[in-house]
């Protein structure tokens, strides 16, 4: 019973990131045509990770947003930038990444390909810590050491790492437009090569990107234990007994922590029903629990071994 329950919260998540998928990239013309939209619209950012250079896309990644508005700074700080990041990891923390990432999504559907998995250890809950230097590398220090050197940001992530960009961007933008094809060079060929390597190692380890390259989600991350919305750990009904921990993909310790997706699958997996999805309103409110408090675990489970652009599309077909 509690399998099929399991099943039954992973089906509603994947209707919910299929949704987000196709309304982030509703531009369907663009595929055709091999154009990248620039509409008002391309103003405001989406939540999850999802290029600006996609044929489809309507609106812009926050993270090739944010390169790009460091060309005004010092004298200019990107607010509206911040504001958003503030207010989706504020409602959300990373059950954007959990729900509202199309990348997110194309890794799961990957991993489900039958094969030998890697299991998560020690040394995936150390290699973690990687994501948190990307971001601060390759999305601020480098951005910045351009802009110092050139006088005009080279936006790193989006142009030497981020392989969404080109799966997204560059594969489809290639396809349907033969003009682009005769301007590959070395820089396309090294982010397909990346872009291939995450697509591979999708197959054998859960959300891979995701668990150790993504800034994105280490910003996220940072709000995971006061946001809004996810999922809570009643500490008086929890066993430690390490049954989330042990089920949970990711590298988590307990419910909750830096590399909790919030997904809420857990909450199937808790025996003593200490784990139920909530929201948790102001000081002096009151909590809002979902009626379906399923019989899930304990989150606090210490388990030793469950592990410790401009945008992108502004340039040729190299930068995607």
């Amino acid at each position: 019973m509690r399998r099929l329950r399991a099943l039954g919260a992973e089906g509603k998540r994947r209707i919910v990131q299929v949704l987000a998928a196709v309304l982030y990239n509703a531009n369907v013309g663009g595929f055709l045509k091999g154009t990248i939209y620039q509409g008002n619209s391309k103003k405001f950012c989406v939540p999850g990770l999802n290029c600006y250079s996609c044929p489809g896309a309507i609106a812009s990644c926050p993270l090739g947003a944010l390169q790009a508005s460091l060309n005004n700074f010092p004298t200019a700080v990107p607010l509206y930038l911040l504001g958003i990041l503030l207010l989706f990891g504020a409602l959300l923390g990373r059950a954007v990444c959990a729900f509202l990432c199309p990348f997110g999504l194309i890794q799961e559907l990957l991993y489900k390909i039958p094969t030998k998995k890697l299991k998560k250890s020690a040394w995936t809950r150390r290699l973690t810590v990687i994501k948190y230097i990307v971001l601060v590398v390759m999305v601020i220090a480098l951005p910045l050491y351009f802009l110092i050197v050139n006088g005009v940001v080279t936006p790193a992530f989006c142009k030497w790492l981020c392989p969404v960009g080109t799966l997204e961007g560059g594969v489809p933008l290639l396809i349907a437009n033969e003009g682009l094809r005769a301007q590959i060079g070395w820089l396309f060929s090294w982010k397909a090569l990346v872009t291939a390597a995450v697509i591979a190692a999708s197959i054998f380890i859960y959300r891979p990107f995701c668990r150790f390259l993504c800034p994105l989600g280490a910003i996220y991350s940072l709000f995971n234990r006061a946001a809004v919305f996810g999922v809570r750990l009643d500490k008086k009904k929890c066993t430690h007994c390490g049954a989330c921990a042990r089920a949970c993909k990711m590298d988590v310790r307990i419910v909750n922590d830096r590399e909790c997706l919030r997904c809420g699958e857990c909450v199937s997996r808790c025996p003593t029903g200490a784990i139920s999805c909530k929201f948790i309103a102001p000081k002096g409110g009151k909590t809002h629990e979902d009626p379906v408090r399923t019989r899930a675990h304990a989150g606090a489970s210490h388990v030793r071994g469950a592990g410790d652009a401009a945008q992108p599309g502004r340039g040729g077909p190299g930068s995607l």
